[in-house]
């Protein structure tokens, strides 16, 4: 088995139910590691009764992100695919994204096209992703990539745990962003995959507003920990200026600057080749109707 599959989830049973029914019946089903970051509605015991053979770990709280990082510390395949509790991914995607990793050693992970449910159109990143602009090296199977989306993307172990997983700090919300870019200033590539598809059901069962200040406030920490000076005032100014003008992107800020005596003793600026696939990457990011801050 070259892969197993890690689903984090919180208060979502039905919705998670739903997805192991879909993951556990794929053709190329892998194991399953189901994290429940603290449910109240009975997730954790529904999981144990309906689906034996998934491997549960209760966390007792809501771990965010970390959840997916304790998960993976207990498997034992090279590769780990992470998936929503509103995400399925489709048969043969689970095969075709480790068939990539085990004939690209120098890939760090692959990342899946997103059709979202009922219509199943593309998630509106994907042109950002298709038409990426980061110069990659030739042997790159599809479009150099500097940022993920977790629940898309089937991972390198051996990578993830070098650069140390998803950050303690970040929790949720963005969290792949500097997970992303601590891969690539450590050598590792990142691409995108068109035959790998993921489809996504987004539930309603979800604070918004909580995840849009998450989103920003991760988003600060990760120019303020990785980019140069001059790209932080830039993109910081990007980043306020596409978001909101009310209290929750204020409270958002507010937390941003709270956390800069970590982040200043944290501070470690992306290597030039990096940074120069940033900067490429600033113009479809001012532009994506995906990248807008709103809820």
């Amino acid at each position: 088995m070259r892969s197993t599959v890690v689903i984090i989830t919180r208060d979502r049973c039905g919705e998670l139910l739903r997805t192991l029914a879909w993951m556990t019946a794929l053709p190329d089903a892998a194991p399953i590691v189901v994290v429940d970051n603290g449910s109240a509605d009975g997730t954790a015991d529904a999981v144990r009764e309906r689906f034996p053979g998934v491997e549960l770990i209760r966390a007792g709280r809501n771990l965010g992100s970390l959840g997916r990082n304790l998960a993976v510390s207990r498997i034992t395949t090279p590769y780990v695919a992470f998936c929503d509790d509103d995400t399925r991914w489709q048969p043969g995607a689970l095969t075709r994204a480790a068939d990539l990793l085990d004939q690209y050693p120098g890939l760090a992970s692959v990342t899946g096209r997103c059709l979202v449910e009922p219509e199943l159109t593309e998630d509106p990143i994907t042109p950002e992703l298709r038409y990426s602009p980061v110069r990659g090296p030739d042997w790159l199977p599809g479009p150099a990539l500097l940022g993920v989306m977790a629940g898309l993307s089937m991972f390198r172990v051996s990578a993830f745990e070098e650069v140390g997983g998803f950050s303690r700090r970040m929790w949720f919300g963005g969290e792949e962003e500097l997970l992303a870019l601590d891969l690539a200033a450590a050598g590792w590539w990142m691409c995108w995959a068109e035959d790998v598809v993921v489809h996504h059901a987004p539930s309603k069962a979800r604070d918004s507003r909580r995840r849009r200040q998450l989103g920003i406030r991760n988003t600060l920490w990760t120019l303020w920990l990785r980019r140069p000076a001059r790209s932080v005032w830039r993109r910081t100014v990007d980043v306020l200026g596409s978001a909101p003008r009310d209290r929750h992107t204020v409270a958002a800020v507010l937390e941003a600057l709270r956390g800069l005596p970590w982040v200043l003793r944290s501070r470690r600026v992306v290597p030039d080749p990096v940074e120069a696939g940033l900067r490429e990457l600033e113009r479809s990011q001012r532009e994506s109707v995906a990248r807008r801050y709103v809820g």
